[in-house]
Order: structure tokens, then sequence, then C-alpha cells
């Protein structure tokens, strides 16, 4: 099973970027997936999940900036990420718990500054 995210960028405060993780290989089911986010110095924190439920959690610093969603005919999942702060700079890593295991996705770089 691999994740694949994408796209990370530099946007300006303000903008908004949308992040894909794509799960492929033998998914025989999707627990959940989500986002966690890793700053300078900082320790990796949960930004947002989504069960197979459709059931999303936000971290209180990006609810009603991010949303998250999810498309299971494609074993996708995506971050909208609007108002962008500079504090909102990190490396964005896709999670996923397939078949009871947890997964990670190389890391997506997002710099927001001017």
């Amino acid at each position: 099973v691999q994740l694949q995210a994408s796209g990370g960028g530099l946007v300006q405060p303000g903008g908004s970027l949308r992040l894909s993780c794509a799960a492929s290989g033998s998914i025989f089911s999707i627990n959940a997936m989500g986002w966690y986010r890793q700053a300078p110095g900082k320790q990796r924190e949960l930004v947002a999940i989504i069960t197979s439920g459709g059931s999303a959690n936000y971290v209180d610093s990006v609810k009603g900036r991010f949303t998250i969603s999810s498309d299971n005919a494609k074993n996708t999942v995506y971050l909208q990420m609007n108002s962008l702060k500079p504090e909102d700079t990190a490396v964005y890593y896709c999670h996923g718990i397939l078949h009871g295991i947890p997964y990670w996705g190389q890391g997506t770089l997002v710099t927001v500054s001017s």
C-alpha cells in the first residue's frame, strides 16, 4: 500500500491550496484517512481526519478554514485549505488506517508567506 500526497506549494497569506492523497495497492478497506503537519522545531500534529463513514474532525486552529473530504471510489482524501496563515507553514503528511494498519505518505511542503 502506498499513499501519494500532492498539492503543496507557496501561497500568500489569505490564499488557498488543496492537498490530495491517493492510496494505491492492495486495499481491502479504509478505516480513516487524514493529514498531519510538522512545522520547523515543532512536533507533528493531527490537522484533520475523516472516517470511512464520513465523520470529520479538525484541530481547533484550522476549524472553519480547512475542509477534509474523500472520494471513496478513488481511495483519495483531500484537504481544502482556505484563509491560510503563516502559522500554517509546515510539511503536511498524509496518514491512513487501511484494514487496521497505519500508513504514512511522503510529506508535501506548504509555505504561507508574502
